[in-house]
């Protein structure tokens, strides 16, 4: 089998293969610490969805905390065109998996097909995790928005949202989620910009007088007096153009926020780390979304840690 690539840059292959006896772990992979004890405790399997997928991280994350933890478990990359999410997702209480991440395209395809969804999943109105329960139950989950947050917090606890006007770049499931857990955590002005102003309505409704929608053409006057820049667009992304963006306007002690994790220093975070603003790229939202979904599929509340990071890192 040839190794996968990326642009040319080699990608672990974690697609799951299931071999042997049923509960039996992996091939290759670990046993838990105690090899007399994983006799008794019954192999979870997890996962991300999505395509393309490959590119994903999130194998790394999860597979150094069930080796951390000694957990009888694996998680892999899960590639499902789009036509296949109904059959993948009722697939996984078929096959007794634990759960899986779902990512793009497949975070709105996906709601439908649960039995249950949390709260903040309603309201985000896109999910990112599903939890299969021992009945075979399907829960969906949206855990972006605690991620987005606790990534602020790692990089100062102090941080506030209602330190000044945030200024919010992009209309999509990802600004959804930001928005959301921005104003949760009490940002009072949230500026929202996208190129197609409908969609940044559409995303609006309910929840002004907090969010206000400015033209796109209006972007560089939306800086002016911001406490925050977040961009949750592609733009920038690995393979995409750098957003459309001049800095000129914004105040030097602003943070500038990317969603985006690759490249780890997008264009805008590049620009703005020149002029002394503060930056916070994505690596740190991808770790804590995943925190509350390991613990829900494998009984165990995992932590960042430098380790963590540094094998991360390692990866790009």
């Amino acid at each position: 089998m040839p190794p996968l690539t990326l642009k040319n840059r080699p990608v672990r292959d974690t697609r799951v293969f299931l071999c042997g006896k049923v509960g039996a772990p992996l091939e290759g992979s670990e046993h838990p610490k105690n090899s007399r004890m994983a006799d008794n405790i019954p192999f979870k399997l997890a996962g991300v969805m999505g395509m393309p997928i490959y590119q994903s991280r999130s194998p790394i994350i999860h597979n150094h905390w069930i080796k951390a933890h000694g957990v009888n478990g694996a998680y892999g990359h899960f590639p499902v065109q789009p036509d296949r999410v109904a059959a993948a997702v009722l697939g996984l209480r078929a096959l007794g998996i634990a759960g899986c991440n779902i990512t793009l395209p497949h975070k709105l395809a996906a709601m439908p097909l649960m039995d249950t969804l949390t709260p903040m999943a309603k309201r985000m109105g896109a999910i990112n995790c599903i939890v299969v329960g021992e009945d075979g139950h399907l829960t969906g989950h949206n855990n972006d928005g605690f991620g987005y947050i606790q990534s602020l917090r790692d990089e100062d606890p102090l941080w506030r949202a209602d330190a000044g006007p945030i200024v919010v770049l992009g209309a999509g499931g990802a600004a959804r989620a930001v928005v959301i857990a921005l104003i949760e955590a009490g940002a009072t002005t949230i500026r929202l910009l996208n190129r197609t102003r409908g969609t940044a309505e559409k995303l609006a409704e309910g929840l002004t007088p907090t969010v206000e929608v400015c033209d796109w053409g209006q972007r560089h006057e939306a800086l002016r007096g911001a406490a925050m820049l977040i961009n949750a667009t592609s733009q920038g992304m690995y393979g995409q153009p750098p957003l459309d963006i001049v800095l000129d306007t914004l105040p030097t002690d602003a943070w500038v926020s990317d969603l985006i994790y690759i490249p780890l220093e997008t264009p805008l975070l590049a620009a703005a780390r020149a002029r002394g603003n503060r930056t916070v790229n994505g690596l740190g939202m991808l770790i804590n979304q995943a925190i509350p979904a390991f613990e829900a599929w494998f009984g165990v509340r995992p932590q960042s840690s430098p380790e963590l990071r540094e094998k991360l890192l390692a990866s790009f």
